[in-house]
């Protein structure tokens, strides 16, 4: 069985997180994403919530790829995260130029770690290459509108949990 681990905070998912998603699902038997909890990154969201958005917007991705998605919440490094969860590949997505040479540094050291699992690039799609969940939620926080960006369930809830403070 070919397990993909495709990691990160979705705080919030967004359409571009959902393209990789989709695109990796094609790729692996499982497809397990997993949720970074990383407090230094401060998240708007809990873990509860960004794994049920995840839950939620994977549900139908499943059933149309025929592919398991499964949602993992992890505190340790990605690589013992992957070996946790089976995985021999992680799933990485790339928007710009920037994106490659942090990712490049990445995959260094967890090749150093643990040769046996490969890392696997995917290019967003031309639409979603300017989404990044930190724009998303400031164009949020300053009363814009992000329906081009995340779906309807994501939208609500940014815009809840701005209405709250």
């Amino acid at each position: 069985m070919r397990i993909g681990l495709y990691p990160g905070t979705f705080d919030p998912i967004t359409l571009g997180h959902i393209d990789i998603i989709r695109r990796a699902a094609l790729l692996v038997d499982r497809l397990v994403i997993g949720v970074a909890i990383n407090r230094d990154k401060g998240p708007m969201f809990t873990l509860e919530e960004r794994v049920a958005m995840i839950e939620a917007e994977c549900a139908e991705l499943s059933a149309e790829s025929g592919t398991e998605i499964v949602v993992h919440p992890f505190e340790n490094l990605l690589i013992d995260c992957a070996r946790d969860v089976g995985a021999q590949i992680i799933v990485r997505g790339l928007r710009a130029v920037a994106d490659f040479e942090y990712e490049y540094q990445m995959v260094g050291m967890n090749r150093v770690l643990d040769s046996s699992i490969e890392t696997v690039f995917l290019m967003a799609d031309a639409r979603h290459q300017a989404i990044a969940s930190k724009l998303v939620k400031e164009i949020a926080r300053l009363g814009g509108d992000v329906s081009k960006f995340v779906t309807e369930p994501v939208d609500t809830a940014l815009r809840d949990r701005y209405a709250q403070g």
